[in-house]
């Protein structure tokens, strides 16, 4: 019976240094999440998401109540109109000034005719430029002013449409719309709660690449590398799967052992993390454990 106990003992011992060395370092699995929150103040109208649900990147999720900011673009709409309106054809304006010098140029010619002819006096076409030279002058103050009437209407009209630019994005963003593939972790807002820019609406993970954040002892570090190919194991019970990794990131700082992560040195205080991407065929979840060896 003794000596049964001891091979019992003995058969145990070899077991868990087995299964203690079947592995070069544990840690857990995660993913990127995005915190998904408001771009806009007002109620929400709309909000169709539960959590668990799967959506895809540039989904329209529901909107937040946008009327104020629609009537202030119809009212920016209405002044451009204005403007519009009030801003001088400039054409039709000096048209009669053209029409009275080019009647003057032809009185001139007509009475310059006549002097060489012997039939008219000089003083008359004198008196004729000097009027050309006078409707001359009115016509380029005429000219300039409305010019300037008009540059005016065009800065106002520019600035009224920067201003319905600056309204079309923000009528933009009262559409909740969904940034990236992925789960729906948490749901923070329900549709009829009042929100605000910035504020979180719900958080979202691509769960379709997990990674495993695992901590490996300074000796471990040679082995470890960007780009590297790795053995991920995840338990579901009975079940054990197995799937490829890479390693994407190593720190380049050590920090303590956390609590309930494994080494294969267990004396080892100071690890340093490492990630590693794992492609999820469905079963791994973000927080469960996972084992990685080095090929």
């Amino acid at each position: 019976m003794k000596h049964i106990l001891i091979a019992s003992a003995i058969i145990l011992f070899v077991s868990c240094n087995r299964n203690s060395d079947s592995f070069d370092a544990t840690g857990a699995f995660e993913a990127t999440e995005i915190l998904v929150s408001s771009e806009a103040n007002g109620k929400i109208m709309e909000f169709n998401i539960e959590e668990g649900d799967r959506l895809e990147a540039g989904a329209v999720l529901g909107y937040i109540d946008s009327t104020q900011l629609y009537l202030k673009k119809m009212q920016l709409l209405a002044g451009l109109r204005s403007v519009d309106i009030r801003k001088p054809d400039i054409r039709k304006q000096i048209a009669a000034l053209e029409q009275q010098i080019a009647t003057a140029r032809s009185e001139q010619q007509r009475m310059e005719n006549l002097v060489r002819a012997k039939a008219g006096n000089q003083k008359q076409v004198d008196d004729i430029v000097n009027n050309i030279k006078f409707l001359q002058k009115q016509l380029d103050a005429q000219y300039s002013s409305l010019d300037k009437t008009s540059g005016g209407a065009d800065a106002e009209a520019e600035s009224i449409q920067y201003q319905v630019m600056q309204l079309d994005d923000q009528l933009q963003k009262c559409r909740i719309a969904n940034p990236q593939t992925g789960i729906v972790l948490v749901k923070y807002a329900e549709p009829g709660e009042v929100t605000a820019a910035g504020k979180p609406l719900y958080k979202i993970a691509d769960t379709d690449l997990l990674y495993l954040r695992a901590y490996v002892t300074a000796d471990q570090l040679s082995q470890a590398k960007n780009g590297q190919s790795v053995r991920v194991f995840a338990d579901y019970g009975d079940d054990r799967r197995e799937y490829p990794g890479i390693i994407t990131w190593v720190s380049e700082k050590s920090e303590f052992t956390p609590k309930g992560i494994q080494t294969k040195d267990e004396r080892a205080n100071l690890v340093y993390a490492i990630k590693i991407a794992v492609k999820n065929d469905g079963f791994l979840k973000i927080g469960q454990y996972g084992e990685m060896t080095f090929n």
